[in-house]
């Protein structure tokens, strides 16, 4: 009797999260093992199923970083790096094309389809809706580094996935962009998140991946922060708190806040429910950014 009282008291406060969303849209980023895992990965996406049965309306962005470099192991091509950036050549860009089209946008198009609602994967080889530029990035020296087919999101086609999302489908975003010639160009999952939550005036902007919310000490649990402004965001980075894999999650944060975007959260895709718990309950479970 008493688990059944606690689940009712869990419906209950869930219940005013509900009335408050339905209707909103949120975008969740997919990185890390989340994708590597399909098990975990189903989990995740019953509660993205969830969230559309109650009214919100999801809109999926993923990486797959991870999945690339073993395909390119795998046809035995060595993956060559170019300012901490993945470079992208002709060869390279048809297996990041096929693994994230064929495996990684195929298998939560799919997943989502079983567990009850409709999806559309938008990708190179379907409908596109992002539009990129060549990625310009130099050394300390000022030289341009060469980093191939790799691209900056500069639109998105933000009506096509207002229309999808108040049709009852979830969006799947693959990051890879078509460039003015119809070229293609590998863009950045986590930059491009940002971009697209920005984009469409999305409720909340949710980065999921392998990765605990933001620690003021790397090594300590009981030091992440629960909440932040961007100024405190600022002083962090400023401070050497949040360097390498955080950063990117950090900053389409703070692009999805800087683009209308109410809160931005970061939170640990391992830990069961985590995105119900962040978006759902009182308390949350990563760490959540706010202006």
């Amino acid at each position: 009797m008493e688990a059944a009282i606690e689940k009712a008291k869990a419906l209950i406060e869930a219940m005013e999260y509900i009335r408050l969303f339905r209707g909103k849209i949120v975008v969740v980023k997919l990185g890390g093992s989340v994708l590597d895992e399909p098990e975990l990965g189903k989990k995740l996406l019953t509660d993205v199923v969830f969230m559309a049965t109650v009214g919100i309306q999801p809109v999926l962005v993923h990486g797959g970083g991870k999945a690339i470099t073993k395909a390119m192991e795998k046809s035995g091509i060595e993956t060559q790096w170019a300012g901490g950036q993945r470079y992208t050549d002709e060869r390279t860009m048809t297996i990041v094309e096929h693994t994230l089209v064929h495996n990684v946008n195929a298998f939560l198009c799919e997943t989502i389809k079983q567990l009850g609602c409709d999806a559309m994967g938008l990708h190179s080889l379907s409908s596109c809706v992002l539009s990129a530029e060549p990625l310009v990035m130099t050394n300390s020296d000022g030289k341009k580094i060469d980093l191939g087919l790799v691209g900056t999101v500069k639109t998105v086609n933000s009506q096509l996935l207002k229309t999808l999302c108040a049709s009852g489908t979830i969006p799947v975003i693959a990051p890879i962009a078509i460039d003015r010639a119809g070229g293609k160009l590998n863009v950045n999952a986590d930059s491009a998140a940002g971009r697209v939550a920005a984009a469409i005036e999305a409720e909340k902007f949710v980065s999921v991946s392998d990765t605990h919310g933001i620690r003021k000490d790397i090594n300590d649990s009981q030091s992440t922060v629960s909440s932040a402004t961007k100024a405190e965001i600022k002083e962090m980075i400023d401070s050497g708190i949040i360097t390498k894999g955080m950063l990117p999650k950090v900053e389409a944060c703070i692009t999805a806040l800087d683009g209308g975007v109410k809160k931005a959260h970061i939170i640990d895709g391992r830990i069961q429910h985590s995105l119900l718990l962040e978006i759902y309950t009182d308390k949350g479970i990563g760490t959540q950014i706010i202006k």
